[in-house]
């Protein structure tokens, strides 16, 4: 069996390649790929795998923009933390539809009812999908845990205007430009945060959407961003990030 990921998390990516092959030693993964244009160049040049697995919010745009230039005939099992975004994967040739971060029993349920369809697969049933995601219980996180010295302290939320990474360690800044570490990865936080709050800037931030003082347009389609209580001038989203994040910006 031979399958594709297109995943542009290098963790990420790492992870469900050993999901899938404790799952199964013998599945083939024939790439990994991490944009929307790398995957759409493979796909149109390549053997098409057995099985695509593809998380929906890439580098530079949705994983749908794939499906609308290359004509994908096989099944595919979308990952993503995002599930306002499940009855659209549906739509395309799916098998099945998972939350990060992707549990090996979740990827198993998947990777077994492939195996049950891959000779009659049918299209989806959205009922299904929905009373899976109404009954999911998918919950964003509502405060954090810091330590500082001897003492525990929790932040809320909303108290929250962005994170940032330096030095190894993750730091959560507030409103009121106060300086936690926490102990989580930005990739982590990703999957946590509610996406329609906050937003992935680049490698070193995530912000949330009322910290963005300013944003600049800069040479070959790149921005900067300000954000409230920080003193970094060199905040930048790349020009692959762009679209999404005025979509972002937009909603």
């Amino acid at each position: 069996m031979k399958a594709l990921i297109i995943e542009d998390e290098k963790l990420a990516r790492e992870k469900l390649q050993s999901l899938i092959k404790r799952y199964d030693p013998t599945y083939e993964i024939v790439g990994c790929l991490d944009s929307v244009e790398g995957a759409i160049e493979w796909l149109s040049d390549q053997p098409h795998p057995d099985l695509i697995f593809v998380d929906i919010h890439l580098a530079d745009g949705i994983s749908f923009d794939i499906f609308e230039h290359v004509s994908v005939r096989v099944p595919v099992i979308f990952t993503t933390a995002y599930d306002q975004y499940a009855i659209k994967a549906f739509r395309v040739n799916s098998v099945d539809y998972l939350l990060k971060p992707i549990q090996y029993e979740d990827l198993k349920r998947s990777l077994d009812k492939f195996q049950s369809l891959k000779h009659d697969l049918g299209a989806p049933d959205l009922s299904v999908l929905q009373n899976l995601i109404k009954n999911s219980g998918k919950q964003f996180k509502n405060r954090f845990i810091t330590k500082v010295g001897d003492h525990i302290q929790s932040v809320s939320i909303e108290e929250i205007a962005f994170f940032y990474t330096e030095f190894k360690g993750v730091f959560v800044v507030t409103w009121k430009g106060r300086k936690h570490l926490i102990n989580y990865t930005l990739e982590h936080l990703e999957a946590c945060l509610d996406p329609q709050k906050f937003f992935r800037l680049n490698r070193k931030y995530i912000a949330e959407i009322n910290a963005i003082e300013t944003v600049v347009t800069l040479g070959q389609s790149r921005l900067k961003v300000n954000l409230i209580n920080c003193q970094d001038e060199r905040i930048t989203i790349s020009r692959e990030k762009v679209s999404h994040f005025k979509s972002w910006l937009d909603q």
